[in-house]
C-alpha cells in the first residue's frame, strides 16, 4: 500500500508540474489582463526547442534555456499582436496554436525525428531524501520541479506585497485609470506576456525532457489549456493555483494507473478523465472567479 501511495504521489507531482509553471505565467498575465489561449502553442515549441537544445549541446541545461528564451520570444510576439496593434486575443491565440502544431511538427522531421536526448537529471537531496515515503515523493526530483514548487510563494509575494503587484492588478482592472496615474499599461501588459511566455517554455521542455527525454509530435496534448483551467480554478492566485495544479495532476496520474486494471479496455473514457474534470471545475467556478474586470479587453490610449 506505501509503495502505491509513493507511486501515485509522484506521478501527481510529475504530471502537475508542467501545469503549474504555465498556470503561474497565465496569473501574471490574466491579473494584467490578457487572456492567452496561445499557451499550448508556446509550450508546445518549447518542448521541441527544449529537445532540439539538448541533442545539438548535449545538455538539457542548455535545452531548457533554449525552451525558455523561445517561449519569451513567442510572448513578445503575442504582447505585439495583442497590446500593440489591439488584435483580438483569442484570434491571436489560436494561430499561435496552429503555427506551433505545423512549425513542431516540421522541425522534428528535419532535425530530430524522435532521436533520443539527454532529460532532466535527478537530484536527491541529501537527507532528506532518505525519510521513508516523503523522501521518494518530496526530495528526488529534477530542478524543474524543485523550481515549480518553489516560485510559488515567489509569485504570491510578488503579486500581493510589492509595488509592482499591485500595478499588475491595477492594470486588469482600470487600465484607464492606471495610465490617468502614469503607470505604463502597455510596459506592464508586454512584461507579464513575456514572463508567461517564458514559463510555458519551460513547461513545455518538461513535458518532452522531464518525461520522455524526446520529442512528439502534439505531445502537450491540451496541457497549455489545462493550464489555463488550473488558472481560473484557482481563482488567479499562485497559492490555489498549485493546488489546482496537483488536483488535475492527480486526474491525470490517476488515469494512467486505471490503465494498468482491467479497466484499460475501456481507455477511450480513461483518456477523457483529466478534460472532463477541467471542463467540469471551469463550469463549476466560473461564477466565483477572480477574473480581472478588463480580461481580454484591448486598452486604446486617449
Amino acid at each position: 500500500m506505501a509503495d502505491l501511495i509513493t507511486n501515485f504521489l509522484t506521478a501527481d507531482i510529475r504530471t502537475a508540474t508542467p501545469l503549474l509553471l504555465a498556470a503561474l505565467g497565465l496569473v501574471f498575465s490574466e491579473r494584467a489582463g490578457i487572456v492567452n489561449i496561445g499557451t499550448e502553442g508556446i509550450m508546445l515549441t518549447g518542448a521541441l526547442m527544449g529537445c532540439l537544445g539538448s541533442y545539438l549541446t548535449g545538455s538539457a541545461m542548455l535545452g531548457a534555456l533554449l525552451a525558455v528564451l523561445s517561449g519569451g520570444i513567442m510572448g513578445l510576439i503575442f504582447a505585439y499582436f495583442t497590446v500593440t496593434l489591439r488584435s483580438n486575443q483569442i484570434v491571436v491565440g489560436t494561430a499561435f496554436n496552429i503555427f506551433a502544431t505545423g512549425f513542431t511538427v516540421t522541425v522534428n522531421r528535419l532535425a530530430l525525428n524522435g532521436a533520443k536526448v539527454k532529460g532532466f537529471p535527478v537530484y536527491q537531496i541529501p537527507v532528506l531524501s532518505k525519510i521513508p515515503v516523503i523522501g521518494k515523493v518530496f526530495f528526488r526530483w529534477s530542478l524543474p520541479v524543485y523550481f515549480a514548487f518553489l516560485i510559488v510563494p515567489v509569485c504570491w509575494f510578488v503579486l500581493q506585497k510589492t509595488n509592482i503587484g499591485l500595478k499588475i492588478r491595477a492594470v486588469g482592472e482600470h487600465p484607464k485609470a492606471c495610465d490617468t496615474v502614469g503607470i505604463n499599461v502597455f510596459a506592464i501588459r508586454y512584461g507579464t506576456i513575456i514572463f508567461s511566455g517564458l514559463l510555458a517554455g519551460l513547461a513545455g521542455s518538461f513535458v518532452s525532457m522531464g518525461q520522455l527525454s524526446a520529442f512528439t509530435e502534439g505531445m502537450v496534448a491540451g496541457k497549455g489549456f489545462m493550464a489555463l483551467a488550473v488558472c481560473v480554478f484557482g481563482n488567479y492566485y499562485p497559492t490555489t493555483v498549485m493546488g489546482a495544479a496537483l488536483l488535475f495532476g492527480a486526474a491525470d496520474a490517476l488515469k494512467y494507473r486505471l490503465l494498468t486494471t482491467s479497466l484499460a479496455g475501456q481507455y477511450q473514457f480513461l483518456n477523457m478523465l483529466p478534460y472532463a474534470i477541467t471542463i467540469i471545475a471551469l463550469c463549476a467556478f466560473a461564477k466565483k472567479s477572480n477574473k480581472p474586470v478588463c480580461s481580454g479587453v484591448p486598452y486604446r490610449k486617449e
